[in-house]
């Protein structure tokens, strides 16, 4: 038995941050990676995805060149150059992580699978670790729906995809939330054909109505088919691509394509790490439950990152680190004082901070809202970028931002301009007397305040 003062199982973002803190303290540490250094973010997600979406906003300008006054011929596609990108990307920032790992004293690596045996010690490599403070760091996998024949076909998932050597040339997507738009998006520019499939009656129903819209209308204008209402109930192989039946408001419908993607959500890595040798307890659904401090159930044992299911992104998994490390050192941040904060990177992005309307609406009984069409945004006029809205919401009573939407260009970028005004507790009349550079897409955001009124007394559309 080897023992650690800290034992990592995962390498996720949350590993880098705490990494960061700990090698600095002298302690011991072992970190526990089964698959590829990095997680999801660098191996599957962000990283590779957006210089994919990189990639796909090129093609797509290049394309635009009338607007702009110049003509660039036929846009011809080099799907093996694309993904050759992507890949050079992720394994300079998987390798980062990995070189700086091994190349440190204090840190032992182990590159198998590790599981608990007991409520302070971990097997892995058929060693046993034995650690002061344990941190499960294991993410999450893509969900795999029940559809009659799927176990017969090639299906891919949102790992999958990026292997692919070849351009698909109609792919299926079973699946309407962020991977699935994300995807419908990228590979329609690149010159798939794309048919997405979405149970419910929107895309990302989390959303307020009139963005799950606005994101439709541009799916669409680009030329992917949606179906809504609809239920993918069996897959068949057929010839060299595959057949999808769907029962679409109680009509079965038959869609054939080259590829199919499922893109229904992710499940936690929590059952295969020996939780039942701990006193570590999971919610219905797998997810390792903590307190306000990442802690589980059981003394010594932090759960960070997706495998909590207190956030699914990057950034509150290194924010969880954060949280656990003021935990250990004299800090004071918490997950209750989080305010949720994440963008959808289509081309134009949406950024979304707080609450959307609805919820806003169920909480609070004096919601304000402004909106402003990006048409009406001088800065994305210039552009020839004018799709989308702005959307803030406040409470009326105390005057302070509860969330805010922006769809539109740099609508990821704005966001966290949103995020740290509610931070920091700034109050809308203040926020309107600011002055910001001209000519730009968040100046006018102040501005936006001028129009605000009683929220939920009318629908309005992107263009009111």
């Amino acid at each position: 038995m080897k023992t650690y003062d800290h034992i990592i199982l995962g390498t996720g973002q949350a590993a880098g941050t705490l990494l960061e803190k700990l090698i600095e303290t002298g302690d011991s540490i072992a970190v526990i990676e089964e698959s590829k250094i990095g997680g999801s973010c660098v191996n599957f997600g962000c990283t590779p995805t957006k210089a994919l979406v990189a990639s796909a906003r090129a093609i797509h300008m290049a394309g635009r060149g009338d607007e702009f006054g110049f003509k660039a011929g036929k846009v011809a596609v080099n799907y093996s150059a694309i993904t050759k990108r992507m890949n050079t990307i992720r394994e300079k920032s998987r390798k980062g992580l990995k070189n700086w790992i091994e190349q440190t004293d204090t840190i032992d690596l182990y590159t198998k699978k590790g599981r608990f045996v007991n409520e302070n010690t971990l097997e892995a490599d058929g060693v046993q670790l034995q650690g002061k403070h344990i941190y499960i760091n294991t993410g999450t996998r893509p969900r795999i729906p029940e559809i009659e024949g799927i176990k017969q076909i090639d299906y891919l998932d949102s790992g999958k995809l990026l292997d692919l050597d070849k351009l698909p040339e109609h792919l299926l997507i079973v699946g309407g939330g962020y991977i699935g738009v994300e995807y419908a998006q990228i590979y329609r520019r690149f010159g798939a054909k794309v048919t997405l499939i979405q149970r419910s009656s929107q895309l990302m129903p989390r959303e307020d109505e009139e963005i799950a819209s606005g994101i439709h209308d541009l799916l669409t204008d680009e030329g992917v088919t949606i179906y809504y209402n609809a239920k993918a109930t069996q897959v068949t192989p057929s010839g060299g691509g595959i057949k999808l039946y769907i029962d679409q408001d109680g009509k079965e419908k038959v869609i054939s394509g080259s590829h199919l993607l499922l893109a229904v959500g992710r499940i936690p890595n929590s059952s295969s790490i020996g939780l039942e040798h701990t006193h570590i307890k999971t919610d219905d659904k797998g997810y390792i439950q903590v307190d306000d401090y990442c802690r589980t159930d059981q003394a010594g044992v932090f759960a960070l990152g997706d495998v909590n299911g207190e956030g699914a992104f990057t950034h509150t998994s290194v924010n969880d680190a954060e949280i656990v490390l003021d935990f250990l050192f004299e800090g004071s941040r918490s997950i209750s004082q989080r305010i949720p904060i994440y963008s959808l990177f289509t081309d134009p992005p949406l950024g979304r901070v707080g609450m959307s309307e609805k919820e806003a609406l169920k909480s609070c009984s004096n919601v304000l809202k402004a909106t402003r069409p990006f048409s009406e945004i001088g800065r994305a006029k210039e552009m020839s970028e004018t799709r989308g809205m702005a959307k803030l919401l406040v409470d009326g009573d105390t005057d302070m931002i509860l969330g805010a939407a922006i769809f539109g260009i740099n609508g990821d970028e704005v966001i966290n301009m949103f995020a740290a005004i509610m931070h920091s507790g700034i109050a809308c009349r203040n926020y309107r007397k600011v002055v910001l550079v001209h000519p730009t897409i968040s100046e006018l955001m102040p501005f936006i305040l001028d129009g605000i009124k009683k929220a939920g007394e009318s629908k309005e559309s992107e263009n009111d």
